[in-house]
């Protein structure tokens, strides 16, 4: 195996996520321009790629977050951009992790949704989530709908 020597020592790189129908990522590619002091964006088709010193990557993503924040979402990755063990032009194929990433965006509008309703509603009208751990039974009642709707 190759022995590997890291580039980029000291940075961080991460994900930015858009679900937007308003928001684009080529909107945030620009944004991320503009405000990037020495950091290193690439757009990609769910949103960014940004690597740099992690105060310089915390500062953006925190101004791009202000244009929509219910529709942006933030994500660690453990390479940076262009990275031979990860990168598929090295390897060919999807990415390990993409299959992930595209089954992560089937449930982002979910979030962004719940989020949204969470913002404009009252918080005392938001009932308190059940307890997992208590033991409720089962009544009859219920046990019979559950059957008759997987029997028919």
């Amino acid at each position: 195996m190759t022995e590997y020597n890291p580039v980029l020592v000291g940075t961080v790189t991460k994900y930015v996520v858009v679900e937007s129908f308003d928001i684009t990522p080529a909107d945030l590619g620009v944004r991320a321009y503009e405000i990037a002091k020495g950091a290193m964006i690439k757009e990609t088709c769910f949103g960014l790629v940004i690597n740099g010193r992690e105060e310089e990557v915390d500062r953006i993503i925190g101004e791009l977050r202000k244009i929509d924040p219910d529709h942006i979402f933030v994500k660690d990755r453990g390479f940076p951009p262009g990275d031979p063990r990860r990168c598929r032009a090295n390897r060919g194929g999807a990415r390990p992790g993409y299959h992930g990433m595209e089954s992560e965006m089937t449930v982002i509008p979910y979030v962004s949704h719940g989020l949204e309703a969470v913002r404009t509603r009252d918080i005392t009208t938001i009932p308190p989530p059940k307890n997992p751990l208590e033991h409720r039974e089962l009544d009859i009642a219920t046990l019979k709908k559950l059957i008759e709707a997987q029997e028919s």
